[in-house]
């Protein structure tokens, strides 16, 4: 069993890894927080900087590879926004939600599309980029939320080949096709092939 480093301070985070991992790759790697004070300066300009900052703080920390993403929702018609700043964009998730539907109020459904991205970077203990993976899914913003799965923006972000927001697909589908999903498991493919 590979351990690595998770990169987050979030529990929820590493649960959902862990859970997408359970069925596709089991007993391959685990994962696991950060003991100790995890409090990286998140100031890079792109998604690749931030993922960096924060799995090279943790692998510094625990002494072995770490795994961090940064994640975030690009709306074409906002010029890309939330982006990089999709976290810290309202303080909850009511507040995200109502912010960017009141920004896209006069936009017309064509105009509408948006991805969500997520970059990870595998950092060696010695601040090495190890390997680096994205993934991406395409949608719009709907004009009114749906769903009870996940968080964030999940419920306004509309999904045409699925037919449904990111907060109506099932643990199965997100586990598989969510931008995260896309950038994890090649990640993790690679981790068993060099065995890290």
């Amino acid at each position: 069993m590979i351990k690595i480093a998770l990169g987050t301070s979030n529990p929820h985070k590493l649960e959902e890894i862990n859970a997408m991992l359970k069925d596709i790759h089991p007993d391959s790697v685990e994962f696991v927080l950060v003991q100790g004070v995890f409090d990286p300066v998140e100031n890079g300009t792109t998604f690749e900087e931030n993922s960096y900052i924060k799995a090279a703080e943790a692998a510094k920390i625990m002494g072995i590879p770490a795994l961090a993403d940064d994640t975030g929702l690009c709306v074409d018609a906002l010029d890309g926004r939330p982006g990089l700043h999709s976290a810290r964009y309202a303080p909850d998730q009511q507040s995200k939600i109502s912010k960017l539907l009141g920004e896209m109020q006069n936009v017309p459904l064509e105009k509408r599309n948006a991805h969500f991205v997520c970059t990870m970077t595998l950092v060696a203990p010695d601040g090495t980029i190890m390997h680096r993976e994205t993934g991406r899914i395409d949608g719009f913003i709907d004009t009114k939320p749906s769903g009870e799965h996940g968080f964030g923006y999940d419920p306004l972000f509309f999904i045409p080949d699925l037919n449904k927001t990111m907060a109506d697909m099932t643990m199965e589908e997100k586990n598989t096709l969510s931008h995260r999903a896309r950038a994890l498991l090649p990640m993790v493919e690679w981790i068993k092939k060099t065995q890290v």
